[in-house]
């Protein structure tokens, strides 16, 4: 029998097969709008029509012809740096939480000393901005006395770790993780940090945009010296020497493609080859007032050089200089919780100059946000049982499962692959572990106080509450059902320690995912989400681990050798790519990425050809389903970015900019060519030697 909907879809397709391009585009839009019979419904078909521009074949420019009638219309908020189809749904699961988090403010039954108490304090507290500017800059001067008492070279250690332990950031960084090479225990792990501007490059690169940010890093730093306790008349000096110490410090700092690479930064080291390295620190007690357990055992030094020379550093510059970095730290790291007027100060720099954001979001989100980072999962509770239904967790554990399956197909199928290799391979992929929606098990707060009318004491308390949680289990076997992101995250992420995948329930909404909308679209979209983590576990990175998530090497040398091969072909496109007028695309530092992308979208383009079992997709909206999944994937990139923004991602972010990560990746996938007939001379052909293709 033949259901209405395929007869809509054959008339349509009859009328789109004689246009092509963007006249194609432009007739399919016109056709929705005018003709009852070629409009399906938006849950089926599962992508907007309304967002794409009829004036743009996707021969020319995927992204703009799925995203440019949106991206024409939406201007970025004042407020924000991007917007786009994360954002969207980020907003959308702030008004969820917000809802939630003013009931427990309107309760006068909530038990003390419960989890719904400390949402509901803390939100109070931030909210009181009246209660801040009477503060004004008295909450932070227990830190700024802990700076004053820096007044010899043997208390370095000592005030590194206690303004540290407040969450002020200091040269060095530490955390307890899964040790890389024995990935059931704990580890502490070293590295460098310091820095007041995003990355080492904004100090030592000589661009004019480069110099501009440091010419406005000064006044800044001035000011935040001057709230700090040092004299106005001094304060541009003072802030000269900062900036001087601080570019000495980036130059010690190993860049961020260095960083990537999980052998280079996996450096075990005693604690009293440590001290050797860095005799100015006083390790144990830098360590210990960060809670780190008196025997620590072995740590992991990320960049050992930098350790070194860190010490070097220290030994040379006079303490009042080290004094005045720490006061400006101490007072960025405290902004946000004090008076307006620091906090517009803050704000004018941290987001306005540095990511080019005009407008402070509203008060009630920045609170909102507050919440996240201290007592997220607490929140991620009420959100879970309020938002996210049994149905969507099931329908993502089917795609899950194909996408795994189909994978393991394809590893079967590579004929560069040796068969111990491959096997290997089969195996971790087996061994990946997928987390959906929130964790077993929700974390314990109940150690962590909250003050009601001690905001900034209250952030310091959580932060101090939480790191002496992640440094006391140094003793304890790896927690397996830990999450690094809560349940109201929209994102994702893979592990590769602990060999997961990581889908929060914010994740697994609409528009990402909608168990009734049509399989073209939900693979394309959430089925490339999953097909992206999946392949994280055999990027550049993730494939020096195994399936039980230690650093080994489980290659041949000859398919080592030809993975290498293939991957440079694909920084070496990347690489070529100018978003913005003197920038490209570091192919180097967005690898792992845009090897996800690649594979991740090939997988899912496998699983939902699977998912058809021989039949083919149906034509909805005159759109074939190969259609639908491609546009899917492009408009699972939707969003746009304030160049100040942007800039600094190219330097820092491992993410490829949204229209590349879009278009860059289709040129790569031979289907995308059949669904859309590209030819030699599009835009967007690439020719199949020059296609790259992994796993």
């Amino acid at each position: 029998m033949v259901s209405s909907a395929d007869v809509r879809g054959r008339r349509c397709a009859r009328w789109l097969a004689r246009v092509t391009g963007s006249a194609a585009f432009a007739l399919m839009l016109q056709l929705n709008a005018m003709d009852p019979a070629c409009a399906a419904d938006s849950k089926r078909i599962g992508i907007s029509p309304d967002w794409m521009d009829p004036a743009v074949s996707p021969r020319a420019d995927l992204f703009q012809a799925a995203n440019g009638r949106w991206l024409a219309t939406h201007p970025i908020p004042a407020d924000r740096s991007t917007y786009g189809i994360d954002a969207y749904t980020q907003e959308q699961t702030l008004l969820q939480l917000r809802a939630l988090v003013e009931e427990l403010t309107a309760r006068t039954d909530l038990a003390p000393g419960s989890d719904d108490a400390r949402l509901a304090d803390l939100y109070r507290d931030f909210m009181d901005e009246a209660g801040a500017d009477r503060l004004g800059l008295q909450p932070v001067q227990p830190l700024l006395a802990i700076v004053d008492q820096l007044q010899s070279r043997t208390q370095l250690g000592s005030v590194f770790g206690q303004v540290a332990a407040a969450g002020v950031q200091v040269p060095v960084e530490l955390d307890t993780v899964a040790d890389e090479r024995q990935s059931s225990r704990y580890a502490v792990h070293l590295s460098q940090a310091g820095l007041s501007l995003p990355d080492r490059d904004y100090y030592l690169l000589n661009d004019a945009r480069l110099r501009g940010i440091r010419k406005q890093f000064l006044p800044y730093a001035a000011a935040l010296l001057v709230r700090g306790g040092v004299a106005v008349a001094q304060s541009d000096a003072a802030a000269r020497q900062v900036l001087a110490f601080e570019t000495r410090l980036a130059a010690l700092q190993w860049s961020r493609v260095r960083n990537r690479d999980p052998l280079r930064v996996y450096n075990p080291r005693s604690l009293v080859a440590l001290q050797r390295m860095a005799p100015h620190l006083d390790w144990p007690t830098l360590l210990g007032a960060q809670f780190v357990p008196t025997d620590p055992g072995t740590l992991i030094v990320a960049q050992p050089d930098f350790i070194v020379g860190l010490d070097r550093l220290l030994a040379h510059t006079p303490l009042s200089v080290i004094r005045n970095a720490l006061r400006v730290q101490v007072l960025r790291s405290a902004a946000p919780w004090l008076d307006a007027d620091t906090v517009a100060l803050s704000y004018a720099f941290e987001a306005g100059v540095l990511r080019g954001v005009p407008q402070q979001q509203p008060r009630w989100k920045r609170g909102l946000n507050l919440l996240e980072a201290t007592y997220g999962e607490a929140l991620g509770r009420l959100y879970v049982e309020r938002h996210f239904p049994p149905q969507a967790k099931a329908g993502v554990q089917a795609v899950v499962d194909h996408l795994i399956t189909a994978y393991a197909d394809s590893i079967a199928q590579l004929d560069w692959l040796a068969p111990a290799t491959r096997t290997e391979a089969l195996s971790k992929l087996r061994q990946i572990r997928p987390k959906l929606g929130y964790p077993v098990r929700w974390r314990d707060y109940s150690a962590c106080q909250v003050k009601p009318g001690d905001l900034f004491g209250n952030v310091q308390r959580a932060g101090r509450c939480d790191m002496q949680r992640r440094n006391a289990r140094l003793r304890e076997p790896v927690d397996r059902d830990e999450w690094q992101m809560t349940p109201q995250t929209v994102n994702a992420y893979y592990e590769p320690t602990l060999n997961e995948i990581v889908f929060p329930a914010a994740q697994l909404q609409v528009p990402y995912f909608d168990v009734a909308a049509d399989d073209a679209a939900n693979y394309g979209n959430i089925g490339f989400v999953i097909g992206h983590e999946l392949s994280h576990a055999f990027d550049d990175q993730g494939s020096q681990f195994d399936g039980q998530g230690n650093l080994r090497d489980w290659w041949t040398p000859a398919d080592h050798r030809q993975f290498v091969t293939r991957t440079a072909a694909l920084v070496a496109q990347y690489d070529a790519l100018i978003p913005l007028p003197g920038s490209h695309v570091n192919g180097q530092l967005t690898l792992g990425e845009n090897i996800a992308d690649n594979v991740g979208l090939t997988i899912a383009w496998k699983a939902w050809q699977a998912s058809l079992q021989g039949h083919e997709a149906p034509v909805i909206d005159g759109l074939t389903g190969a259609q639908r999944f491609f546009i899917s994937y492009a408009q699972s990139w939707l969003g746009e970015v304030r160049e100040e923004e942007e800039r600094q991602r190219l330097k820092t972010d491992p993410h490829a900019p949204l229209a590349v990560r879009t278009n860059q990746t289709v040129r790569n996938q031979d289907a995308f060519y059949e669904a859309f007939g590209v030819q030699p001379g599009d835009p967007m052909w690439l020719p199949p030697a020059q296609r790259v293709h992994l796993w």
